[in-house]
């Protein structure tokens, strides 16, 4: 079995977001970005696709927390002769990428072990790994391959003996158990004894090949400055509500996956983890999705990092620019256009799920949901007084300009399905939003533009929704124009303003959610029922935490509020022990599924959170 998702932790420089696993293994670490090649790929394969495990000889994990406010991982180990702490942590940098790993013996005596298998990649290039000495006099491990460069430093690690000799020996290819040259990554292992009170760093640093290889940290001022960026920036939260320490993780958690330099936000750092084991629905998620971005936006408003909030409109007038006619669904964290869907068939896959993709297809989607998504975030923006200029506002023309070039147009929904493409009423309902949001930059805040146009096409989409987008025979609302079933998605129809939340539509469409979609045994929400055919995936799926998430928000607004926070404590109860959440969640196995941690699920936690007290507070 694959290593549960749950014990898994997330370390992030804001530039990348290796997962480290209960046990020690580093078994997920692209650099330098979270979309680049990953040089440790165990995650979707097995050790010898790349890992790092540090561990404590004859040991167990005792306990395991991040500093509170950070992302600098402690890990505590027991031995029969002692105890000993672990520290992992990225130290920020605006030059180099690094991980440090930090020993110190608690109690007694212990000895810790490792085991190195660089793979650069995705596991399909071996670098040529050598001793090299540092400008200090000491000795470091310098591992190359292609454009990517790795140097190890501390206490030095070497090959295991018969494989491949002494560690000053140059290794294009160390392996070991008689398998051909080359077959498998070079490895390297080393157990090192510590008393109480001694302690030991390595250090992990990522630099271009055709460079030297950089100085490393000092890792006590690393980890001085890895604490001051977490903690600085958690300062500034503005939370108030019965699970203010998740949802002060979730906001965590959405800038461990923004990046520093670019302000693009990935939906998740990792590819290809699959939403039901062993099936084929396997995505890369380390893209910027215009969604994603719009609602941090909009949770970043509410508890006070509006500035911060700014910084991806500014991401988004970028990747935009001057194609608003053919703007994409999601991009590459520097605005990146061609995100080319590739399988490795190399893989093992996670919980053997093939194929294994990096890249993602749905870009080339239309979703007519995404403007009124970007269009209602940049109105909370204006609402929230930050200033705009004319390329601000003329970037938000320019997609309802887009949006009405487009307004007869069928898409593929939210979900990214891979059917036939569809009227999905929640899209119309977006694009209702949008022109909606337009109509009030004019009215309210006296923005210019075509005032009456949109009007018009506002009132076209309500009367068509209403037209075709409601069943009142079913008296709800249906997951598209041509259908009956229904779609979690249509839980948003409240948010967009289109309606209120306990309008009697809405409750109806509510009902037949909780009819279809709603797991009765488990208390969880599916997107959509797959068994209708219409996403054109062979398979099935867990439920979806989002959905869950919005439910509770649904129940909340609409005066359900015990209902909401019972089931709101449920969904809190599937993160793992620091915090975090994935995609979906398995009930009958008890174990988190999908990419991890989920930027979706964690948006999700903070609104549902925010509407309880929010449902409280007016009573």
């Amino acid at each position: 079995m694959s290593t549960p998702l749950e014990q898994y932790a997330l370390l992030s420089d804001l530039r990348t977001g290796p997962l480290v696993s209960r046990d020690g293994s580093i078994d997920w670490l692209c650099l330098p970005r979270f979309d680049s090649p990953a040089v440790f790929c165990a995650l979707l394969g097995d050790e010898d696709d790349g890992r790092w495990l540090l561990r404590a000889v004859d040991g167990e994990v005792v306990e395991r927390r991040y500093l509170p406010q950070t992302f600098v991982l402690e890990t505590t180990w027991r031995t029969p002769t002692g105890r000993a702490r672990v520290t992992d942590f990225l130290p920020p940098s605006t030059t180099q990428g690094d991980l440090v790993r930090r020993v110190e013996c608690l109690e007694g005596e212990v000895e810790v072990e490792h085991d190195l298998r660089l793979r650069f990649d995705y596991a399909r290039s071996t670098p040529w790994t050598r001793q090299i000495e540092r400008k200090d006099g000491e000795a470091a491990l310098l591992a190359l391959a292609g454009p990517d460069g790795i140097l190890i430093t501390g206490p030095l690690l070497h090959w295991p003996d018969g494989e491949g000799g002494d560690a000053g020996s140059a290794q294009p290819g160390a392996h070991g158990d008689g398998e051909e040259e080359g077959k498998r990554a070079p490895r390297l292992v080393g157990t090192f004894p510590l008393r109480e009170g001694e302690s030991l760093d390595w250090d992990l640093t990522w630099f271009p090949s055709y460079e030297d290889p950089p100085e490393p940290p000092d890792a006590d001022q690393a980890l001085a400055e890895a604490v001051e960026l977490w903690s600085d920036w958690a300062s500034q939260l503005e939370v108030r509500t019965d699970h203010t320490q998740m949802v002060i993780r979730s906001l965590l958690v959405l800038r461990a996956l923004t990046h520093l330099d670019t302000g693009g936000i990935v939906a998740a750092p990792t590819a290809s983890l699959p939403e039901d084991f062993g099936g084929v629905r396997n995505w890369d998620y380390r893209y910027t999705w215009l969604r994603d971005a719009a609602f941090t936006i909009e949770v970043a408003i509410a508890h006070g990092l509006t500035k911060g909030a700014s910084l991806w409109r500014d991401w988004l007038l970028r990747a935009v620019a001057g194609d608003a006619d053919d703007i994409k669904i999601m991009y590459g964290l520097g605005g990146e256009r061609e995100l080319t869907e590739l399988e490795l068939d190399h893989l093992a896959g996670y919980e053997d799920s093939r194929p294994v993709r990096i890249g993602n297809g749905a870009a080339d989607q239309y979703q007519a949901d995404v403007v009124g998504e970007v269009m209602i975030a940049l109105h909370e923006l204006r609402e929230a007084g930050v200033a705009e200029d004319t390329y601000t506002w003329g970037l938000q023309k320019s997609l309802l300009r887009y949006c009405e070039d487009n307004i007869e147009r069928k898409d593929h929904g939210i979900w990214e399905m891979r059917g036939e493409a569809h009227y999905f009423t929640h899209g119309r309902v977006m694009m209702w939003a949008a022109f909606d949001r337009g109509v009030r930059a004019v009215e309210e805040h006296g923005h210019d533009g075509p005032v009456e146009r949109w009007r018009e096409l506002r009132a076209r989409l309500a009367e068509e929704i209403e037209e075709h987008g409601f069943d009142a025979e079913l008296g709800s609302y249906t997951q598209t124009y041509d259908g009956t079933e229904v779609d979690a998605s249509l839980l948003q129809l409240p948010h967009t303003g289109y309606l209120a939340y306990d309008d009697p539509r809405m409750l109806g469409t509510v009902a037949r959610i909780e009819e279809d979609l709603l797991d009765a045994e488990h208390g969880l929400v599916h997107r959509y029922r797959t068994e209708a055919g219409m996403d054109g995936l062979e398979g099935e799926e867990y439920p979806f935490l989002l959905c869950a998430f919005w439910l509770v928000e649904q129940y909340a607004y609409s005066g359900r509020v015990e209902d909401a926070a019972r089931m709101m404590d449920q969904l809190v109860g599937y993160s793992s022990d620091l915090g975090l959440l994935s995609e979906e969640y398995d009930p009958e196995s008890g174990r988190l599924a999908g990419n991890f941690p989920q930027a979706f699920s964690h948006l999700g936690l903070i609104r549902a959170a925010d509407a309880i007290q929010a449902a409280r507070d007016r009573e």
